[in-house]
């Protein structure tokens, strides 16, 4: 079935049509219907609980800054004097400038990566509805979000070196509040992360939904498939009352062995029906089948021919002219 000696990369344009092995069914038409109508009643709104604490952190920054905010003005001078009402601040004859609308301005950049990784999960789920294409982009947005705020602090301390000989002005001035407000981006960067988070949760249900849809209908494909072989091999003549006698126990018996290999083999099958879904579901999310793919389609592809195999055997045909002479037998 597979070559063995073929060890090179397979182009997906070259199993593009393996789709055509999956027939267009009602189990496909409703998990796409599912799919399409779940992914639409979520709202980009989910992220507002999540992102409660990161706005009060946002909040939290305009109180701690060095030089004048608006509507608050000079915040920390004003927080020290009432914590200390004898304390008298320190005239300088530098005035910080002023970093207050650097959280907000990397805040609502947060809000809109967001809104986009919510967007690319939207049309992705939709076509590939697949752990691993959340995981994908969730962690591809959160990785920018962490290396922002992560970037931020490490500039500041860059320029908060080179400042120390370059004068109080500038270390004062500049350095010091850069610095004040980047390791607070820092802080807003990682109680960020639950809004993605949430995205996660949110697709992963559906995701979810619909492999347990999956297996429940694997698993009524296999009764369904048993109970059509017993249909076969049991015809209504069985139903008659059979004289008992040494023979008929005998045959009895090797009609219960049958029906075991039977079950067995049902399991058997029904084990690779799951694993050709898998497999389906895993190409379409790659562009290039590697070779460790096409080792697993080889195993996949001998242990159909074992289950093949098995209806060949001999004490399998031989049970089955036993049951045959039973069920003829009047």
């Amino acid at each position: 079935m597979f070559s063995r000696g073929n060890k090179r990369n397979v182009p997906v344009s070259n199993v593009t049509h393996i789709s055509e092995l999956i027939s267009k069914n009602g189990m496909e038409e409703e998990v796409e219907s599912f799919v399409k109508k779940s992914v639409h009643d979520i709202k980009f709104a989910v992220i507002i609980k999540p992102a409660i604490i990161s706005l009060i952190a946002l909040i939290i920054s305009f109180f701690i800054d060095l030089s004048s905010v608006p509507f608050f003005g000079d915040v920390s001078i004003n927080i020290g004097k009432y914590l200390f009402p004898n304390w008298k601040p320190t005239p300088s004859p530098v005035v910080p400038f002023t970093f207050w609308w650097l959280p907000i301005l990397v805040y609502a950049l947060f809000l809109f990566l967001a809104w986009l990784a919510y967007n690319k999960l939207k049309i992705e789920i939709v076509r590939t509805p697949a752990s691993e294409t959340i995981d994908r982009i969730i962690t591809s947005y959160t990785s920018v979000v962490d290396s922002i705020s992560t970037a931020l602090p490490l500039i500041g301390a860059a320029i908060l070196l080179i400042s120390i000989r370059l004068g109080e002005a500038i270390f004062v001035g500049l350095s010091v509040p850069f610095e004040i407000k980047s390791l607070i981006i820092l802080a807003l960067g990682k109680l960020f992360e639950p809004v993605l988070d949430q995205l996660s949760v949110e697709f992963q249900n559906i995701v979810n939904h619909v492999k347990d849809f999956k297996e429940r209908y694997y698993s009524k494909l296999q009764i369904d498939s048993s109970n059509n072989i017993l249909n076969k091999l049991t015809p209504a003549e069985s139903h008659k009352s059979i004289e008992i006698s040494e023979t008929s126990i005998e045959n009895l018996n090797r009609f219960n062995s049958l029906l075991e290999r039977t079950a067995k083999l049902s399991v058997v099958l029904n084990s690779n029906l799951g694993l050709i879904n898998q497999l389906y579901e895993k190409m379409n999310t790659t562009t290039d089948l590697s070779n460790e793919k096409m080792e697993q389609l080889r195993s996949l592809a001998n242990s159909i021919t074992q289950a093949t195999d098995s209806l060949k055997d001999e004490k399998t045909i031989i049970g089955l002219k036993h049951l045959e002479a039973i069920v003829n037998k009047k």
